[in-house]
């Protein structure tokens, strides 16, 4: 699943249950906060001036990789669900792009492809590759610590309702 797909789904069901819980659930959560900030991130320090864009491609790009970004941190930041992000949370979140990349420089090496070019250890040599692969690691990490602490500052947010069920969550973080 991409980053994309991920972030959609885990937007869909937080607006369809907005106080969904479980370990699992807030893994993803967090990973799709943090897929979707890495990804605008990326593309605008580094991808962006690689591609110029027009038309439908320049709106839609635009659409992608900046607007949607802020609306889902603005959603979370907003709506929650809040305090949801524990130490044991921000590491199993850290494991998803540790095997995404990995699996890219695996699937990379046997079919001689790289999604980005700063990854490509083919034109940029092995260790370049490895350098901006690890600070996007160093990324990650850092906006997850900024996450954990945003989540423990900001208020409380009452549980609500589960729009789809009815019922109210089973577990009270």
């Amino acid at each position: 699943m991409n980053v994309a797909r991920m972030s959609r789904s885990a937007a869909i069901a937080m607006v369809l249950d907005p106080v969904r819980a479980g370990r699992g659930w807030r893994v993803l959560q967090l990973d799709a906060l943090l897929g979707i900030t890495i990804t605008g991130v990326v593309f605008a320090f580094v991808l962006a001036k690689l591609v110029h864009l027009t038309g439908v491609a320049y709106l839609v790009t635009v659409g992608f990789h900046y607007i949607s970004r802020w609306m889902m941190l603005i959603g979370w930041l907003l709506f929650g669900p809040r305090p949801r992000i524990r130490w044991s949370t921000v590491a199993w979140a850290f494991g998803w792009p540790v095997l995404w990349i990995a699996y890219t420089f695996v699937h990379g090496a046997l079919v001689a492809w790289y999604p980005y070019p700063f990854l490509n250890p083919d034109r940029l040599g092995f260790s370049t590759a490895l350098t901006n692969t690890l600070l996007v690691l160093v990324a990650a990490g850092v906006l997850m610590l900024i996450r954990k602490a945003v989540d423990t500052w900001l208020p409380v947010l009452p549980l609500r309702r589960s729009a789809r069920s009815g019922r109210a969550p089973v577990e009270r973080i």
